[in-house]
């Protein structure tokens, strides 16, 4: 166990602790400078809080511990789906109290996104309007395959690219599965042509882009109206449909008082997946307005690419039972690097 991990599980038996006691209380021997430089970036990291000033300053877990806990998830999912103990109903804390407290990125994480963005838009200016265009087609295509095979489309991306371009479907392919890619290039074309669409973001442009997404699929429109079941875990999303309305108002409101694009963007794609409003498709319209997002603000949009599928899934069901955003934040962070350093 490294030294923060030391202090954290040290802490959460013996809140209000000084620096001192935090020394004497770990197992691994440290000097106190060492000590105070870990209490510092904990700190920084939100991982705990500082009360009191100078030499009677005590230490505690922050309110944000949960959202930001180091988990490893291999080991966590090492559990069956019944051993797990979890958050089992959907806890609206989140948006009323954690979510609009707390920066969701360290400095070093905006130090580096902030960095990726401004090569990115160093990168496109050195593009003619038509070298764009190519570039976003072919970012397009990558986002309608991955956010397909997420959702167990089968598909490979050169199949995909072929029905995107040619109109050609893959032999052996259901129509489902050419409709279900079809429709994420709608949305994506949609989403770049009327890149203000969604602004001020609401409860009825998310519907408008899931209507995209899911014409001509056997999916119910609309706010459901009916309990859903999430495979692979025991979560419960909210079933009742003014409560889904009041969650996505929340979210939205949420969003459009964040300041940080970056913070704008990973909201919209962890949030929506939680609050499950539709029978199908959420991930899907998170993943859209997630990239309406960036691309409003002339941010580059994100692929998702070479994520694996599995570990999407991983990452998001860990915010779904113990509402810990570590994870998935650490995916959005590759692949948005991933997304500059391939496209433009």
């Amino acid at each position: 166990m490294n030294i923060d991990n030391q202090i954290l599980n040290f802490l959460n038996y013996n809140p209000e602790s000084s620096s001192n006691e935090v020394l004497q209380g770990i197992q691994e021997k440290k000097s106190i400078a060492t000590i105070k430089r870990a209490l510092s970036k904990l700190i920084s990291e939100n991982l705990i809080i500082a009360i009191g000033k100078g030499k009677s300053t005590k230490y505690k877990l922050s309110p944000f511990y949960k959202l930001f806990e180091q988990i490893d998830i291999e080991k966590y999912y090492q559990k069956e789906i019944d051993e797990r103990e979890i958050n089992e109903s959907f806890n609206f804390l989140v948006l009323t109290k954690i979510l609009p407290n707390v920066s969701l990125f360290t400095e070093n994480e905006l130090n580096k996104l902030t960095s990726l963005q401004e090569k990115f838009t160093q990168n496109i200016s050195d593009l003619s309007e038509f070298q764009y265009k190519k570039e976003l087609e072919r970012l397009a295509i990558d986002l309608s395959w991955k956010s397909s095979q997420i959702e167990g489309n089968t598909y490979s991306l050169l199949e995909t690219e072929k029905l995107l371009k040619e109109k050609e479907t893959a032999a052996g392919k259901t129509k489902e599965e050419a409709v279900m890619l079809l429709n994420h290039k709608d949305a994506i074309d949609f989403i770049i042509d009327n890149h203000n669409y969604l602004f001020p973001i609401t409860l009825a442009k998310i519907e408008d882009i899931h209507s995209i997404l899911t014409k001509e699929l056997a999916v119910d429109r609309n706010i459901r109206k009916r309990r859903v079941g999430i495979s692979g875990t025991n979560y419960r999303p909210l079933d009742n449909e003014f409560q889904i309305k009041e969650a996505l108002s929340d979210m939205c409101n949420l969003i459009s008082e964040k300041e940080n694009v970056f913070e704008q963007a990973l909201l919209a794609l962890i949030l929506i997946s939680y609050i499950q409003p539709f029978v199908d498709g959420n991930k899907r319209t998170a993943r859209i307005v997630s990239n309406a997002i960036l691309i409003n603000h002339k941010y580059c949009p994100i692929s998702f690419r070479t994520v694996d599928s599995v570990d999407y899934k991983k990452a998001i069901l860990l915010f779904y039972e113990q509402n810990n955003v570590t994870v998935f934040k650490q995916i959005f962070i590759d692949q948005f690097e991933f997304a500059v350093k391939t496209y433009f």
